[in-house]
């Protein structure tokens, strides 16, 4: 693979349409801008990240994280740019890997949209609910790809399915968003087929033709029949995530007194050597507000994995462009830093997953996303029924409940219920309890 062709800024929907517009922004920029200024995107505020809406304690929601995992993913970027820059100086398209921060910071806003409510578990509970729940009657009815698609429900393969699917009453292209940053959320380049045990793929039957295209015009190496290698600005993306959820739910449990103030500084300070260890508790010493020393940790530790995530890429960028690196930019970090992430990764799963109103929200989205499932499935199977009837006029007019297949009818279930808030969810599922009503 090659930057000059990886760095592109053809519009998926538009490839025919040129506007030199001029002024001051990028079509990058403008993906960032277009992102911001998005429903789907502005939905992430009511959906959980870790930890349930706590009240007055402010911790992450999703569009918190995706904000601030674009704000890492930029530096990282830019970074590596500067790394790279002087291998290419006498390249004509050198200019481009300019580009970079604002291309990958524009994936990061984007890598969580296609994610449903109540966290990781609501994901989980979608592949569940066709896997061995109610919805297992519908397998002999599809596709086995199309079986593979349910079963392994993907919120990475839904947000690349939120940004270019044509919804009803929009324009070809989704959100017509440049053909590298699309390419750049896909953490897995191929189809539901090669899923494997750990349920991960890219994109959906209905979408690969989208990505294919992408992947063909930037010269995505391919490696099968619906599998390619990833752009090499993923590893970007993926590890601005990764940063970010490891180190800010470590602080998120230090704000919800889960983990103590000295228990907090000892793992945000196993990430340097004694040297910068005494430095930092010098400059803490400075304030005497618990959540500011964390703060100012939290930060330095960003910081150091970001410069050292850009070596790595550096160091490894011929085999990134040859489609043979193996794993993250995190596995390959210094003996140091690699400790210090497993320490607050082993904290994180054992005390903060496993926290009990964690558990208790996923309980209950569990039996929410279910419910809500069995209802709307089986009011697009059954429209000419009363309840269903009126069930579906609680569609929003985008998702196309008459589709011509019954997989597109599924996958408008699937639209609709991914995209709901956390609250919106429990308020329909109450709803069609009959526990609440609305009010007039």
């Amino acid at each position: 693979m090659n930057w000059d062709q990886l760095i592109c800024d053809t519009r998926l929907g538009l490839e025919h349409y040129h506007d030199n517009k001029g002024g001051v922004r990028s079509d990058f920029e403008r993906d960032y801008d277009r992102l911001v200024f998005s429903s789907p995107f502005r939905r992430l505020q009511n959906k959980t990240q870790v930890f349930p809406l706590p009240g007055s304690i402010i911790v992450h929601n999703r569009l918190t994280h995706s904000l601030e995992v674009s704000c890492v993913g930029r530096s990282l970027a830019n970074e590596v740019a500067k790394l790279l820059r002087p291998r290419y100086a006498t390249e004509p398209w050198a200019y481009k890997l300019r580009e970079a921060g604002d291309i990958v910071a524009a994936a990061c806003l984007a890598h969580d949209l296609g994610n449903p409510p109540f966290g990781h578990s609501g994901e989980k509970t979608i592949g569940e609910f066709f896997a061995k729940g109610k919805g297992r009657f519908l397998q002999e009815r599809l596709t086995d790809e199309q079986w593979l698609d349910l079963v392994h429900f993907e919120g990475n393969a839904n947000s690349f399915r939120t940004l270019v699917h044509q919804f009803k009453g929009r324009r070809p292209g989704g959100f017509a968003m440049t053909y590298s940053m699309l390419a750049s959320i896909v953490k897995y380049p191929y189809c539901s087929r090669y899923a494997g045990e750990k349920g991960k793929f890219g994109f959906f039957t209905t979408e690969r033709p989208h990505f294919e295209k992408i992947a063909d015009a930037l010269g995505l190496i391919k490696l099968d029949e619906g599998r390619y290698c990833r752009h090499p600005l993923v590893y970007l993306v993926e590890a601005a995530d990764d940063i970010c959820y490891q180190v800010m739910d470590i602080e998120d449990g230090h704000k919800l007194k889960i983990i103590g103030t000295d228990e907090t500084i000892d793992l945000l300070l196993s990430f340097f050597d004694e040297e910068e260890r005494v430095h930092k508790l010098e400059v803490m010493e400075r304030v005497t507000d618990p959540n500011e020393k964390i703060v100012y940790l939290r930060s330095c530790v960003v910081g150091t994995l970001v410069q050292q995530c850009a070596v790595v890429f550096a160091d490894h960028e011929q085999e990134i462009l040859e489609g043979t690196f193996e794993g993250t930019l995190i596995d390959r970090l210094p003996a140091l830093a690699a400790q210090g992430y497993l320490r607050c990764s082993a904290v994180a799963r054992e005390r903060l997953y496993r926290a009990g109103y964690v558990v208790d929200v996923d309980l209950a989205g569990i039996r929410i996303i279910n419910e809500l499932l069995d209802r709307l499935i089986d009011a697009v199977l059954n429209p000419q029924l009363n309840y269903p009837k009126l069930l579906l006029n609680k569609f929003p007019q985008q998702y196309d409940v008459d589709a011509p297949t019954l997989f597109e009818k599924i996958q408008s279930v699937l639209d609709h219920v991914s995209a709901m808030t956390d609250l919106y969810a429990l308020d329909l599922y109450r709803q069609l309890h009959g526990i609440t009503l609305p009010s007039v």
